[in-house]
């Protein structure tokens, strides 16, 4: 079947079309390619399209397929966010500084993995410099716009990862998620992230932000896809040493089991003083359809979010210590001086932070002894205009570029799994997100409540136009 269009099929759907012949990988590979040509240049997702080495991995991957071999991502069109090693091509990690190093000799672990299952990599994809960035803007590679308005952002800092799934160029990606970079971009562009336990996925080959903070995850525009994609993922790995001893997880032929006897509840508080009434109306359609009612206060959330903020300050600012002494003007002049505040914080300001985290970690596994999932919004906010510089909350001014993951930096702290799911409200121009909360480990009941979620037609994630 040639000239194949499938821009708007899932992973699951080409990966089954593939690995029964009804496709070739060569197919899929030429129409990703197609796709990436007509819609990048209008909203800047990808920085390398590795063309002919997707083309040469497509040619493998169908004589694999006519052999026998099954393989669960047959033919799937993925690409990485350009912090992922990719052989033969420069990490930039969104930056101009990066460009000086030489190319990746080897793929990310996570890259292998996907690519071992059939996957073909596309590319690289833009990203905030140095993954400092809530926004999707870079001074360096241009801005990564949203395809569902592309005067609007596309949140970040895994920019690109979202762009080019929300815009049907690839069905999967890859972004990391140190404060919220997987789940703000899955809520402004409309689609199904999932943010690992810390500890879960390997981290090896992707270049760093904040070690105790830093997580790997997959962006879909389904649940089953993202379920298929993080069963992929898993994999013990010596070369990253925060990777957790754990066996992997099965998710995804469990996925179907429903959340019906599931003790769900909305987080509250904090989590509802600084929504828009969008963010709150989003989270009450999620619980309605889920029939959740109960609503519980996450003690101390707003002092999570900013120990958070101390402890990134801080280890971000001493990984580019040396850089900003000596090249500050290759910098993007924000995220310069975020670093450069970050080299100032006292040290007993960290410590007292990682002691407040250990008690925000005891008490948060207590809630979890109540409950299985937790509700709470993505974003304040659906996605916002280009060049936004400050944003007003609860009646408060203050810098949007920080500020956008104020309710997703909470969870990241202590290293909850949580998967962001896409609500499209009535009557509204653009999508919203809404973090469904697990406990620790427990990524399968995240992805069981976001199944039975777009099972149900609350949350989905279509194609931009």
């Amino acid at each position: 079947m040639s000239g194949a269009d499938v821009t708007g099929m899932t992973a699951v759907g080409i990966a089954d079309a593939v690995g029964s012949g009804m496709l070739s990988a060569k197919d899929v590979a030429q129409a990703s390619l197609t796709q990436i040509e007509q819609r990048n240049p209008k909203i800047n997702a990808f920085t390398n399209v590795t063309a002919d080495a997707a083309l040469a991995d497509a040619q493998k991957i169908d004589g694999a397929v006519s052999a026998g071999t099954r393989l669960p991502l047959a033919g799937v069109p993925f690409a990485v966010k350009n912090l992922f090693d990719i052989e033969g091509v420069i990490t930039r990690a969104g930056s101009k500084i990066n460009r000086g190093n030489a190319p990746a000799t080897a793929d990310a672990t996570l890259v292998q993995h996907l690519r071992r299952a059939g996957a073909i990599l596309m590319g690289g994809l833009n990203m905030g410099e140095y993954a400092y960035d809530f926004t999707g803007e870079n001074i360096h590679d241009g801005n990564c716009l949203n395809p569902h308005d592309p005067s609007r952002m596309s949140g970040g800092s895994s920019s690109g990862s979202g762009a080019a799934v929300a815009s049907g160029m690839v069905p999967v990606s890859l972004g990391s998620d140190t404060n919220g970079s997987i789940r703000v971009p899955s809520s402004f562009c409309g689609l199904f992230g999932l943010k690992p336990t810390y500890g879960r996925l390997s981290r090896h080959g992707t270049y760093p932000f904040v070690g105790s903070l830093d997580h790997l995850g997959p962006m879909t525009r389904s649940a089953a896809d993202l379920s298929l994609v993080f069963d992929v993922l898993q994999g013990a790995d010596p070369n990253d040493p925060a990777q957790a001893a754990r066996p992997a997880l099965a998710t995804h032929e469990l996925i179907g089991q429903g959340a019906d006897r599931l003790r769900i509840a909305i987080a509250g508080g904090y989590f509802r003083e600084k929504a828009e009434p969008e963010a709150l109306a989003a989270v009450d359609t999620v619980a309605r359809a889920l029939g959740a009612s109960a609503e519980i206060d996450i003690p101390e959330a707003a002092r999570a979010r900013a120990a958070a903020y101390v402890i990134t300050s801080a280890e971000g600012a001493n990984l580019h210590f040396d850089r900003i002494a000596t090249r500050p003007t290759d910098y993007d002049p924000d995220t310069r001086d975020r670093f450069l505040a970050g080299t100032m914080v006292p040290a007993v300001w960290v410590q007292q932070a990682q002691r407040f985290r250990s008690w925000f970690r005891d008490t948060m596994r207590k809630i979890f002894e109540e409950v299985d999932i937790l509700l709470a919004p993505a974003t304040p906010f659906s996605a916002l205009p280009s060049g936004t510089k400050t944003i007003t909350l609860d009646g408060v001014t203050m810098p949007a570029r920080p500020n956008i993951g104020l309710f997703t930096q909470p969870v990241s702290f202590i290293g909850l799994p949580v998967v962001a799911v896409p609500v499209w409200l009535e009557g509204a121009a653009l999508p919203i997100g809404v973090q469904v909360i697990a406990p620790a480990w427990r990524e399968d009941l995240a992805l069981r409540t976001a199944f039975e979620l777009e099972r149900a037609g609350i949350c989905r994630a279509p194609v931009a136009a």
